[in-house]
């Protein structure tokens, strides 16, 4: 039987021998939006996907503000973007004000930026490096040469996004040397590595998860050229649901695959929030689907479990 055929056989009799899904933990809660009006104890947001209604979020002197680094209520300006994490009483307990995240291959580099194919569902990107970020980006990605990854936390700025800081350290081969797990691996029924988030600034606002394991046959949504990644997987389509579970906060809740996740099949590389992961992204999260299970923007990671839930229903092509 063919390698590939193999390969997806094991990724199917994976996902069938599923467990059922858990109730999800709710502790945290997370939204994003547009700010309307802000004060040193309130928060109006223009929630995303809420149709224009507004969200009044209780603010008190221990919330956290995050614009580029630490700041304050004055970065809390009308028509900025911004990613809401509540405590249990739904006061804010952490705001990231214009993050953004631009993770792919790099194309070239000029003086001072960087251009990066985001993979086909999300495009190119053209991302500011200030001097005074050149060098931290470079001790965890030394090579900033077209052919190989990047991944950089950003805000938003007039010019574009701003890189302030690395998102993960860069793997250290082209995108065109990533070796396919073996046809025989073992697939897990509840993969674990990292989980990761991307979009913010101007991208979309749907809440939802990036799978790098869509299947590509039939009408499933995946993309026939995504590459395997280096962590075996069981294969979903657009529109399952899977269950994401933080395993240094130890929270979990259920999230609809959104994209078939190409950029992140290309990453096997570790996160070290807590404990040093499994090597491979298993899923990248919307920024408040991210914030709402516990993780941090800023950090860029978090060690992650997935489990398959039940099939949702399909949302469009990926």
């Amino acid at each position: 039987m063919p390698t590939t055929h193999l390969r997806r056989a094991a990724h199917r009799r994976a996902l069938f021998a599923a467990p059922e899904r858990p109730e999800a933990d709710r502790r945290a809660r997370a939204v994003s939006g547009i700010v309307l009006d802000a004060s040193p104890h309130l928060l109006v947001v223009a929630e995303a996907g809420a149709r224009g209604a507004e969200t009044r979020i209780a603010m008190s002197e221990d919330t956290a503000i995050w614009h580029g680094g630490r700041g304050g209520p004055a970065a809390l300006r009308p028509g900025r973007p911004v990613v809401v994490r509540r405590t249990g009483t739904g006061r804010a307990e952490r705001i990231w004000v214009g993050i953004g995240r631009v993770s792919g291959t790099i194309l070239a580099c000029g003086r001072g930026t960087v251009e990066v194919d985001m993979g086909p569902h999300r495009g190119r990107a053209h991302v500011v490096v200030p001097p005074s970020v050149l060098g931290p980006v470079l001790v965890r990605h030394p090579r900033l040469e077209p052919g190989y990854l990047i991944d950089v936390i950003c805000v938003g700025s007039p010019g574009g996004p701003q890189a302030v800081r690395p998102g993960t350290s860069q793997p250290g081969y082209r995108v065109a040397d990533l070796a396919a797990p073996e046809a025989a691996a073992p697939v897990p029924r509840e993969p674990s590595g990292t989980a990761t988030w991307f979009g913010g600034v101007e991208g979309e606002w749907r809440n939802g998860a990036s799978y790098p394991a869509v299947d590509s046959e039939g009408d499933a949504g995946g993309c026939a050229d995504a590459p395997s990644g280096c962590a075996p997987m069981p294969y979903l389509s657009i529109g399952s649901e899977i269950i994401v579970r933080n395993e240094c906060a130890g929270r979990s809740a259920p999230v609809p695959v959104i994209e078939c996740g190409c950029t992140a099949a290309r990453f096997c590389d570790r996160c070290v929030e807590c404990d040093a992961s499994p090597r491979g992204r298993i899923v990248e999260l919307t920024p408040a689907a991210f914030a709402g299970l516990g993780g941090d923007l800023a950090a860029g990671c978090f060690n992650a479990t997935v489990r398959p839930g039940a099939p949702q229903r399909v949302v469009g092509p990926c």
